[in-house]
């Protein structure tokens, strides 16, 4: 994927008749290869949603530490991204909706307040819902946290943010789980909740 001068890889999965086109923002040290997103993303398409898993820097700039946690780069090259498939012939007709684990939903967050209802929906798995703060009122895609009931710092702070977002919101608690939903059926759950909410939110274009 060609983006300014640079060159980003990502997987792009789109199932025949699909409506919908889920980009996922991954965490931070994570990206196309994470088992958990790649899990759900698996779980989306058997849904016919296509989905596209990428790395938003490059294997150079990811190097450097601080670039991880830089939600203004991550939000710029996931609204290069979007811009892409919005224009890709293979993409183009698909509505746009969002995945962002961990700190990689603070830039999701970000590009939907940015791009207004032309994103259809957000889903936060694990998010930090705190490092988009100043933007949560602008927001006016339906979101979906998902987060571990044990995982309590989070947990915290998805309540906070859920307060601050005006369009349609809902926060879903997965009991005993933590922050990388490594319990047995957590994931599968984090899947399940995602898949429907995507699905609501879709209308043939």
């Amino acid at each position: 994927m060609p983006i300014d001068s640079l060159a980003l890889e990502g997987d792009l999965v789109v199932p025949e008749g699909a409506l919908g086109i889920v980009i996922f923002s991954h965490g931070s040290g994570s990206g196309r290869f994470s088992p958990r997103n790649n899990f759900v993303a698996k779980v989306l398409q058997e849904h016919n949603l296509a989905t596209l898993l990428l790395d938003l820097l490059t294997p150079q700039e990811d190097e450097v530490y601080e670039n991880r946690f830089n939600i203004d780069l991550l939000t710029d090259r996931l609204l290069l991204a979007i811009n892409w498939v919005k224009k890709s012939p293979e993409t183009q007709k698909l509505k746009i909706e969002l995945f962002g684990a961990s700190t990689g939903a603070a830039s999701a967050l970000r590009a939907a307040a940015f791009l207004g209802p032309q994103v259809a929906a957000i889903v936060s798995r694990g998010g930090r819902p705190d490092l988009a703060l100043e933007v949560l009122d602008k927001i006016q895609s339906p979101v979906l946290f998902i987060v571990g009931g044990n995982d309590e710092l989070i947990l915290e702070l998805n309540q906070e943010a859920l307060e601050k977002i005006p369009a349609e919101k809902k926060l879903e608690i997965i009991p005993g789980a933590t922050h990388l939903f490594e319990e047995p059926g957590a994931l599968e759950e984090v899947a399940r909740l995602a898949a429907n909410w995507f699905k609501q939110y879709l209308n043939p274009v």
